[in-house]
């Protein structure tokens, strides 16, 4: 086990305790145990049972996630700041800035995430500061990026996001001047009436804006120029920067007000459901009566339910309950006669059962057919990716199930490969961003031929995941 010794692992893995962030009396908390039980109400209130395996600790691992993901509530920007200010004295002699007398200084590419205030779903944050010392002083750089994961971590919108990490920064540095750029994206689910007929669904919505202090104030101002050049490699423009006011419209897609439906159409929030999370809310150290607060239970139960344990329609085009005979008319079929056809980039979504987050990404089918055989319709397989992706599940899972439900049609030679995005990679402590997760699945001769599997996983594009950037 090298320098982890196995007893010590074996302890690590049955209390789930991350390495060297042993947090004692986490667990007894009152905070805690009040987001556990309410947990407990939602999953009860989408059928599931709480005490079977894969959902026992999921109360916990949900509290733990979202305590963490909002422990900006509970940090002071000043004792960040105050200890990390130096003096620099600049230019002593000649024309021009530099250090501590007006020398522009930028901190690039800040990975960040945040929840949503308007549907408690976590978004992606990439933020640009900025700013230019005054008083012969400068602030330790590394202290830019915690005081914006500060305000990250808290119920957030963008544009306040941008204006709280720039006029914290300003207050505590008192500088001529600071600038925020944030780059933010959101993920967006399917419309689960029309869930088959989205071919074209865009994952994603994306903002970016800004918020600027002292020479940052006007948007015109030279400085900005400066600034941007800096980031023009991060793909900023700045004719895409802007601030929004109360009249812009949300750019939450829950509550989106450019005619596209709810996600959706059960009817009216579950009541209980929607209690609980007003209680995790309070638990979180927020106000549920707060004007952006007062919709957000009633949203988030109602784009929870799209993974309610029920009977989402499989559509199989006419092949539902029988197995598809791929054998010719003169006999059985040597696997020298069979053809490797595929489909790729089937677009899922699903919840992670473990945390009650969202993953996403794409599913690859690869089967053998004999010559002649007509291409199983995309719209079946999309159709059944979805069955399998609109539950809570576990990526795992969700390949074994596509892959045995796709063999019970064509008759037992099918390879799988989920590859996804997780939510949960950056909304809880491991915080790592842009990394993605692929499962495989193989029946029938593909999991005995390693020249079907080679030419498959051939087949299957570099690019294929969607990031989001």
């Amino acid at each position: 086990m090298g320098a982890l010794e196995e007893v010590h692992f074996d302890v690590e893995l049955e209390n789930e305790v991350k390495l060297g962030c042993t947090q004692l009396g986490f667990e007894a908390e009152p905070e805690t145990i009040d987001i556990e039980d309410a947990v407990k109400v939602l999953l009860r209130g989408l059928g599931e049972d709480v005490n079977r395996e894969g959902l026992r600790k999921t109360p916990l691992r949900v509290a733990k996630a979202l305590r963490e993901g909002t422990r900006g509530y509970r940090q002071k920007v000043n004792e960040i700041v105050q200890g990390a200010l130096f003096p620099e004295a600049g230019l002593d002699s000649g024309v021009g800035h530099a250090g501590g007398v007006g020398g522009l200084v930028i901190v690039r590419d800040l990975d960040l995430f945040s929840y949503c205030e308007s549907c408690l779903l976590p978004f992606q944050v990439k933020c640009h500061v900025g700013y230019v010392p005054s008083g012969q002083r400068v602030v330790g750089l590394s202290k830019l990026s915690r005081v914006a994961d500060v305000f990250g971590k808290r119920l957030q919108d963008p544009q306040r996001l941008a204006n709280e990490i720039c006029s914290a920064l300003h207050h505590a540095i008192k500088p001529a001047g600071v600038a925020v750029i944030l780059q933010c994206l959101h993920i967006r689910f399917p419309i689960m009436g029309s869930v088959f007929l989205e071919s074209n669904h865009q994952g994603w919505v994306t903002v970016r804006v800004c918020s600027g202090s002292g020479v940052f104030e006007n948007e015109c101002a030279e400085i900005w120029g400066d600034f941007l050049s800096l980031l023009k490699s991060r793909g900023i423009d700045m004719e895409k920067n802007h601030r929004r006011d109360s009249h812009d419209q949300c750019w939450c897609p829950s509550q989106s007000s450019s005619g596209e439906k709810p996600s959706s159409d059960n009817g009216p929030a579950n009541p209980a459901m929607v209690t609980a999370v007003a209680s995790i809310l309070r638990s979180l150290g927020e106000d549920p009566l707060r004007k952006e607060l007062l919709a957000t239970p009633c949203r988030f139960v109602k784009w929870l339910v799209n993974f309610q344990n029920s009977n989402l329609e499989m559509k199989q085009n006419g092949f539902a309950g029988g197995r598809m005979d791929l054998r010719t008319p003169h006999g059985e079929v040597t696997r020298y006669e069979k053809q490797i056809h595929s489909e790729l980039n089937l677009s899922f979504w699903s919840q992670c059962e473990h945390h009650l987050l969202p993953f996403h990404g794409v599913v690859h089918i690869g089967y053998l057919s004999t010559e002649g055989f007509n291409p199983i319709a995309k719209s079946l397989l999309q159709s059944i990716v979805h069955f399998y992706g609109f539950k809570l599940q576990v990526q795992e899972r969700l390949t074994r199930q596509i892959a045995e439900s796709v063999s019970s049609l064509l008759g037992g030679d099918v390879m799988v490969v989920v590859e996804a995005n997780h939510t949960c990679m950056i909304s809880r402590g491991i915080e790592k961003f842009g990394s993605s997760t692929a499962t495989i699945a193989e029946m029938g001769l593909f999991s005995t031929d390693p020249a079907a599997r080679a030419i498959f996983l051939q087949s299957i594009p570099n690019t294929s995941t969607p990031v989001g950037r």
